[in-house]
């Protein structure tokens, strides 16, 4: 779940002046930030831990989780619709296709024991606001290929699997680069997150990947980071760097998380 909350906090500063570049400081103390990306991780994160084992209560905890931390934290960036629903004393589902499901997804992939505990996990904590088809499978796919990575698959084996049951991933960065701007579907900005990863050396290479095709860049980095810390484990120093950007309440969740769901060991 860091990884996404390191994607999010590095493409943060460029999701509205897009940089078409991998070279540029991965961090900027005074302008990189947590948004709405790490918040909701943090919430989906929470509420599979306050219903564990048996995930009875799962749909009601991520509603609950959700909104107390998007209370907490009113200024993390959220999308309008997702706001009032934050505030709702009766919070519906609202038919998004949005990339918001994809990007908070990540801790499913920790907590399942297969795909398709993963697959149901992810639509639950899903449906509770991105209930389109489009928003239901950007999540879903996410939390597979994270599952898969934890438990030993390829790379080859993730892609086959994405391309086979979610997306075609029919492009290059380096075509998409120069044409691609900002898009806030899953089905605009989840394939291209994937590509990110798919095309990766390591994990901050992964994250670079994603910021530098522009668009919608912490959430598409955020989505990419979640996979990428699956699949490599996080470098020592980056996440050391990370944490400093996270307030006490939000560490006391990640640490609780990762002590009950240990992260993958970076690959060196």
């Amino acid at each position: 779940m860091l990884g996404a909350i390191i994607g999010d906090i590095a493409g943060s500063r460029f999701e509205w002046y897009n940089i078409k570049t991998k070279e540029f400081e991965l961090f900027d103390d005074i302008c990189c930030k947590p948004t709405d990306d790490s918040v909701m991780s943090l919430a989906i994160a929470k509420a599979l831990m306050n219903c564990a084992p048996d995930f009875t209560n799962l749909k009601q905890e991520s509603v609950s989780c959700m909104q107390e931390l998007g209370k907490k934290y009113p200024h993390a960036g959220y999308g309008g619709t997702f706001k009032h629903w934050i505030h709702s004393r009766s919070p519906q589902p609202y038919n998004s296709w949005g990339n918001g499901s994809a990007m908070r997804v990540s801790a499913c992939g920790y907590v399942a024991n297969s795909i398709e505990q993963a697959i149901a996990l992810s639509r639950t904590v899903t449906e509770v606001t991105h209930n389109h088809p489009e928003g239901m499978k950007g999540a879903e796919s996410v939390a597979v290929a994270i599952f898969m990575a934890l438990h030993g698959s390829s790379m080859l084996d993730i892609q086959d699997h994405i391309t086979k049951h979610y997306y075609a991933i029919d492009f290059k960065l380096d075509d998409l680069r120069p044409v691609y701007t900002f898009e806030v579907s899953c089905q605009g900005s989840v394939p291209q997150a994937f590509a990110a990863f798919f095309e990766s050396m390591n994990f901050e290479d992964a994250i670079r990947n994603a910021i530098s095709i522009g668009g919608d860049s912490d959430t598409i980095a955020a989505i990419t980071g979640s996979l990428a810390e699956a699949y490599y484990g996080v470098p020592s120093d980056i996440r050391k760097h990370a944490l400093t950007f996270l307030d006490e309440h939000q560490l006391k969740i990640l640490t609780d998380f990762e002590n009950a769901y240990p992260p993958k060991t970076e690959i060196v």
